[in-house]
C-alpha cells in the first residue's frame, strides 16, 4: 500500500537522523519521531478500527505500547537523560522490520481485502469486512488464524 508504505520510509529516515544525531540535537530529533510516530500509528488505528479491528486487537495495543515508551525517552531525554533515547532508537530498528512485516502486512493485505481506500476511506467490499470484530494481529497472527485453521 503505498500510503502505509511512505509513512514507513518516512519513519525509517526519521529513526535514522535520531541515531546519527548529536547530543545537543537528540531530544529535537526524538521529537520529531515520536510526533510522526503517534500520526502514523493513529493513521493505521483509524484505518483498523474503520474495517473491522476490535480496539483491544493487538496491532492496536502494541501501537498504544511503543508510542507510551517513546513518550516515556522524551520524557527522560528533555530530562537530559539521552542514553534511554538511544537505547531505544537501537531497539527500534530491530523491533520496526518485524512489525512492518508482520502486523503491517497483515493489515495490508485485510485492507485490500475489504476494499478500503486509505486514502478516501471509501470502502469499496462491506460485504467483506469480517463478522466478528478481529482481535488478534490481523492476519499475521491471533484470533483469525485460528478460525481459518
Amino acid at each position: 500500500m503505498p500510503v502505509m508504505d511512505q509513512t514507513h520510509v518516512e519513519f525509517v529516515e526519521l529513526l535514522a537522523t535520531v541515531q546519527q544525531a548529536s547530543d545537543d540535537d537528540l531530544v529535537a530529533h526524538w521529537q520529531a519521531l515520536v510526533d510522526h510516530t503517534e500520526a502514523h500509528f493513529a493513521q493505521e488505528d483509524r484505518w483498523m478500527l474503520a474495517t473491522g479491528f476490535a480496539p483491544g486487537s493487538c496491532h492496536l495495543t502494541q501501537h498504544a505500547v511503543v508510542l507510551k515508551v517513546l513518550k516515556e525517552g522524551l520524557t527522560l531525554g528533555q530530562q537530559g537523560q539521552l542514553p534511554p533515547i538511544r537505547q531505544m532508537a537501537h531497539e527500534l530498528t530491530l523491533w520496526f522490520p518485524h512489525h512492518a512485516q508482520t502486523m503491517d502486512a497483515g493489515l495490508a493485505l485485510h485492507l485490500k481485502s475489504v476494499g478500503y481506500d486509505p486514502v478516501t476511506g471509501a470502502l469499496s467490499q462491506p460485504e467483506a469486512l469480517p463478522a466478528q470484530a478481529i482481535h488478534g494481529c490481523g492476519g499475521a497472527c491471533g484470533d483469525e488464524q485460528k478460525q481459518a485453521a
